[in-house]
């Protein structure tokens, strides 16, 4: 957990002076949405994960169940969503984006595009561990051709590290060789590439690669490329660019235009809060221009409007 978050563990923690406080706001006749909200965007995930237990010690039942019996709708997600660990959460949300019907590309992308190649090794750890099947398999089961490939290269968590100097030139040469050069797209070398450099190699790729052949390397791949496998190559240059930035265009794209994509708004809100939303802030003023706070408060209401301000920690009009 990061300074770069919203939200932070908080000082004085009383875990049973929170847990009567949450009892209390579901007992009886009604449900008062307000105290809910406000203590737990005020804790930090570890502390909630403490608050779950000891309410199962005073008072012998599911904190969980509890709100999901009293809340509803899109709250009752983003609620049920801040009191999951981490790594639990990714893990069911790629669950969730395999075994339901149809594949959920967007999920598999955002989540494997993002998250640490260490965080991607506790994941398929993890998705083994709960569900007793092999996430590369799953996910092999579900997609194919080159966006497969790349998938399956991010899920072996072995990115590189540092810079190769030597191969900077090279990798830039092999893209545009790949890419512009030629007729048709040899999809391959930018998986190979673009799946096993670190990030900061590939800032330096992309660089060469733009006094190479004139164009950025988005540009490229939006020409000589289309559907899942454009989405997934797009989505790690802009995570190997900057990954609040990516995350900032993520949640932009989730509220512009007509309805809300309420799922990306959730996952992304909750598994950044800790993380470098103020980052992700700061890229949204510079990106667009409005505000993450007015964005979300514009296209949002209620209970959920407010617990996902107080997830944004501020406005930066």
């Amino acid at each position: 957990m990061c300074e770069k978050g919203t939200v932070k563990p908080t000082g004085n923690f009383n875990t049973s002076a929170d847990a009567e406080v949450l009892h209390k706001a579901m007992k009886g006749l009604g449900t008062d949405e307000d105290a809910i909200l406000q203590l737990l965007t005020a804790r930090s995930n570890t502390q909630r994960q403490e608050i779950k237990n000891t309410y199962k010690t005073l008072f012998g039942k599911d904190l969980i169940n509890d709100l999901k019996g009293e809340l509803g709708g899109k709250f009752e997600s983003l609620i049920v969503a801040l009191m999951t660990p981490p790594l639990a959460y990714d893990v069911t949300s790629l669950r969730d984006a395999i075994k339901g019907a149809g594949t959920d590309e967007k999920v598999l992308i955002e989540i494997l595009a993002s998250r640490t190649a260490h965080q991607v090794k506790e994941i398929v750890a993890a998705y083994r561990k709960e569900y007793d099947d092999n996430l590369e398999e799953d996910i092999c089961g579900d997609t194919s051709g080159h966006f497969k490939r790349l998938l399956v290269i991010l899920l072996q968590g072995n990115r590189q590290t540092g810079i190769q100097e030597g191969n900077i030139e090279a990798d830039a040469q092999a893209l545009f060789k790949a890419g512009e050069e030629k007729y048709g797209t040899d999809e391959q070398s930018f998986v190979t590439i673009l799946g096993n450099r670190s990030a900061e190699h590939l800032r330096k790729v992309f660089d060469a690669y733009m006094k190479m052949s004139g164009f950025e390397i988005e540009e490229s791949i939006q020409r000589e490329t289309s559907g899942n496998l454009r989405a997934l190559l797009l989505a790690v240059v802009k995570c190997a660019r900057s990954i609040p930035a990516y995350f900032a265009e993520s949640l932009y794209y989730a509220m512009k235009g007509a309805g809300t994509d309420d799922a990306t708004l959730i996952r992304v809100m909750v598994t950044r809060s800790e993380v470098d939303m103020l980052d992700i802030r700061k890229e949204f003023r510079r990106l667009f221009a409005c505000s993450l706070h007015s964005m979300i408060k514009g296209d949002t209401g209620g209970d959920y409007r407010k617990a996902l301000l107080l997830l944004c920690g501020g406005d930066d009009a």
